[in-house]
């Protein structure tokens, strides 16, 4: 399954779960880390847990503390036992980090992790490093905000929202990495919560480039998300009309559609879309 939109919601807020739920989200990420103080860490695992006993009717990710913090364990012992559908990784540093955690969880049913893989300088230079751990992985994110702060940067971003070119870079990283390991590529964040025409350009952006779903931080950023990252009809007819084209011409490499030339790799990228429609 492709999953869109992951939407974060505090751990320590269960009153804000079936609002989040309700949202349209592809999947949930209950967040332990950066949305919890200290003091109401243990509040948010039993929140947690408590939730996914329930059977929520989405896909529920967890987003635990850093492996050093901690925290982490802890994050373990109670929110496994709610099974979670999957986990996210924050400050991961390549393949060690997630077998890291697949050691701390101790468990043959270690569900799909979604590293945040860009928080840390050393980070940078081990996203080629994926794919020996794919198959435990869900896909592959990256962060525009810790990276900064821990190198002293003012800012990863331009007056505009743009990201200067460090940060740019990490993206495209992180990009290839996902792709390179065979999984799936999500998109950060938007911070800005009621600018639905830059929130539009940023996924359309995203799916431009090659990114297959993209994280949230509130319920009303979920639809323009979820459009985003599902192809047009006018995207599915032209791609169903290549795939016929080239069905028809067994063994011919290049043909002629609507006066254009299309070759292989215009075949693989009407198969994938035809993959992110379901058809």
């Amino acid at each position: 399954m492709t999953i869109r939109s992951l939407l974060f919601v505090p751990a320590d807020r269960p009153d804000r779960f079936a609002k989040a739920a309700a949202s349209g989200a592809d999947a949930l990420i209950l967040d332990l880390e950066d949305s919890v103080a200290h003091e109401r860490k243990a509040f948010g695992r039993d929140a947690a847990r408590e939730w996914l006993h329930s059977g929520p009717d989405v896909i529920c990710f967890v987003r635990i503390n850093p492996l050093d913090s901690g925290y982490a364990h802890d994050d373990l012992t109670a929110v496994m036992a709610g099974g979670p559908a999957g986990l996210v990784l924050p400050k991961a540093e390549g393949a060690a980090s997630v077998e890291t955690l697949v050691a701390m969880v101790g468990s043959a049913d270690v569900p799909p992790i979604l590293p945040i893989a860009t928080e840390t300088p050393a980070a940078i230079f081990h996203l080629g490093s994926y794919g020996a751990v794919a198959d435990r992985l869900a896909g592959l994110t990256w962060g525009a905000e810790d990276l900064p702060a821990a190198i002293g940067a003012a800012s990863s971003r331009e007056a505009d929202g743009s990201y200067t070119p460090p940060y740019e870079m990490v993206r495209a990283l992180t990009l290839f990495g996902a792709h390179a390991a065979g999984v799936q590529a999500i998109e950060t964040v938007f911070p800005a919560m009621d600018a639905p025409d830059a929130l539009g350009a940023y996924v359309a952006r995203a799916r431009r480039d090659g990114f297959t779903g993209m994280m949230a931080i509130h319920p009303k950023q979920i639809a323009q998300i979820n459009a985003g990252f599902t192809p047009s009809a006018a995207e599915i007819a032209h791609a169903s009309a290549v795939v016929a084209l080239f069905d028809a011409n067994p063994g011919v490499g290049a043909l002629r559609l609507d006066g254009k030339m299309i070759d292989r790799p215009h075949l693989v990228q009407a198969r994938h879309i035809l993959s992110l429609a379901g058809a």
